[in-house]
């Protein structure tokens, strides 16, 4: 990583520690507001310290994912990803079709396990079978794998939760405005891993120039360096592994939902290292059916919304059938075909 005394203000990645706000010390929530609201607007990245997962929580889990991603792939592939979105996707089964950044060449170098919340099957919206609320699919044949997730999706989704009344009067608005949209939120889980890089295709990346569909996403980078995201003067910075804090950045639709105030930061992942990468993504947003409305203090006369309402669901549904292939039914392609020669886990 370059020099930080080389970079402009809206080149680094700041640091909040929410150490105080969660300990409820009043004094800090506005002082913490004011650096959340400017780093949203100059950055859409920021480190976050002291926020109550603990790291041995954190590093079970990882421990969980590679265990899952040694499997041989046959095992794997009887929990191959569904329309829902949830199981395994092997490399090379996804593209970023729908970014703006850059066009993407080649299928995404990294293979991922999504599960989403745990349902029971009196679950309402399960019983509904409504998208994104089907079961997840989970390995027979790795105790404790299940259990373990699900701690963690749980501890990730309760540290969303606390954010909101900070997210809120960053934004100018009441400390409570955001709970009626995440009652309940919905969230995901992305167990990435990356294989060595295949040095033989110019332009491949572990996952193409994109912006995240969601509202937060919560990333745990594991050991190993290679996560980029893209700098307002169209740089490419690395964003360096600082143990014991999440990576967390802003998507696309809470640019939406603030008139493109706060932004959705372009990143992407380039595995050189010349070893296996492991990374975990948290998607937290909110209900899928809520309605997405420019929020009040985003507007004005001079400044009249950008954007049409919609709701979660439609945006995620597009983002998911626009990149991922197994959403695509014959669009999958010989890429697509190729995804078990690629495989090496």
């Amino acid at each position: 990583m370059p020099d930080s005394a080389m970079l402009d203000a809206n080149q680094v990645i700041p640091g909040l520690d929410l150490g105080p706000y969660l300990a409820g010390q009043p004094e800090a929530v506005d002082a913490l507001a004011k650096q959340l609201r400017h780093t949203c607007e100059n950055v859409g990245f920021f480190y976050i310290e002291n926020h109550g997962v603990p790291q041995d929580l954190i590093d079970r889990t990882f421990e969980q994912s590679r265990r899952f991603h040694a499997l041989p792939l046959e095992d794997k592939l009887r929990l191959k990803i569904n329309h829902d979105n949830v199981g395994y996707m092997p490399v090379n089964a996804s593209m970023q079709k729908h970014s703006k950044v850059e066009q993407a060449r080649h299928p995404n170098y990294n293979a991922s396990y999504f599960c989403f919340r745990e349902r029971s099957p009196d679950d309402r919206d399960f019983r509904a079978g409504k998208p994104f609320c089907g079961p997840n699919q989970w390995p027979q044949n790795l105790p404790g794998f299940r259990e373990q997730v699900i701690e963690y999706q749980r501890a990730l989704e309760q540290l969303g939760l606390r954010m909101l009344p900070l997210i809120a009067r960053s934004l100018e608005l009441p400390d409570d405005y955001f709970a009626p949209y995440f009652n309940p939120p919905q969230f995901s889980l992305r167990m990435l891993h990356y294989p060595v890089r295949d040095e033989s295709v110019p332009g491949q990346f572990g996952t193409g120039a994109h912006t995240d569909a969601g509202f937060l996403t919560f990333l745990a980078q594991g050991d190993v360096p290679g996560l980029q995201i893209r700098t307002t003067s169209g740089e490419w910075l690395d964003a360096p592994v600082l143990k014991g804090r999440f990576l967390v950045n802003t998507g696309d639709i809470f640019r939406k939902w603030t008139n493109d105030r706060y932004l959705s930061t372009p990143h992407r992942v380039l595995n050189v290292s010349g070893t296996e990468r492991y990374s975990m993504a948290f998607f937290f947003g909110m209900h899928l059916e809520r309605l997405i409305e420019c929020l009040p203090t985003c507007q004005s006369p001079d400044n009249p919304p950008r954007h049409q309402p919609f709701t979660y669901l439609s945006y995620k549904t597009e983002f998911l059938n626009t990149n991922y292939f197994h959403r695509q039914g014959s669009a999958t392609g010989s890429e697509a075909s190729q995804t078990t020669q690629r495989d090496r886990t």
